[in-house]
């Protein structure tokens, strides 16, 4: 085995990345305390070739040198919007047609695996707090709630991890 060059990777150009079409699914952020998790999402974004990532409450804003350190300039590329209030950005997915979900544990939520996105359906997705989790008031609007499977001793993943699992688990199966 050999680890490939950067060259041999076949990826895009910033302009090729600007121009292809991007998988219909909108992140939110809700009240990140973390630069380095919202890096993170802006990287895994933009791997992902996610739509946007909307930012919200106390989550910080780009340019921000501890969100570029990890988001390594994906936070230039991936569109991005910030609302003061989460509530008031899921309302206006809602109404712009986008069928919004927390990644939350709560009654009733949907197991990632069983979770199946619809190929035509614009879906965006809640991330929580690094303690508090997605606020109530926004878990109450939401159109549901999908949950990661754990079996450890721990209840949650780390925000950025989370993000990374869902975003890799349903660009997947969108796109087999």
């Amino acid at each position: 085995m050999r680890k490939l060059k950067n060259s041999e990777l076949d990826r895009l150009s910033v302009d090729e990345y600007k121009e292809i079409v991007k998988t219909r699914i909108t992140v939110v952020l809700d009240n990140i305390r973390s630069c380095n998790n919202i890096g993170s999402v802006f990287r895994t974004s933009d791997a992902l070739l996610i739509e946007k990532v909307i930012l919200c409450g106390i989550t910080a804003t780009p340019p921000n040198k501890d969100i570029h350190k990890t988001a390594l300039d994906a936070e230039k590329l991936v569109p991005w919007e910030y609302f003061e209030e989460t509530e008031d950005a899921v309302l206006r997915l809602k109404e712009s047609g986008y069928r919004v979900f927390a990644v939350e544990q709560v009654e009733n939520s949907i197991s990632l695996p069983n979770f199946i996105p619809e190929k035509d359906q614009k879906l965006a997705l809640v991330f929580g707090n690094e303690v508090k989790g997605v606020q109530q008031s926004v878990v109450d609007i939401c159109d549901g709630a999908i949950e990661i499977p754990q079996y450890g001793t721990k209840h949650s993943f780390n925000i950025s991890v989370s993000a990374g699992i869902v975003l890799w688990d349903l660009v997947y199966k969108l796109r087999k």
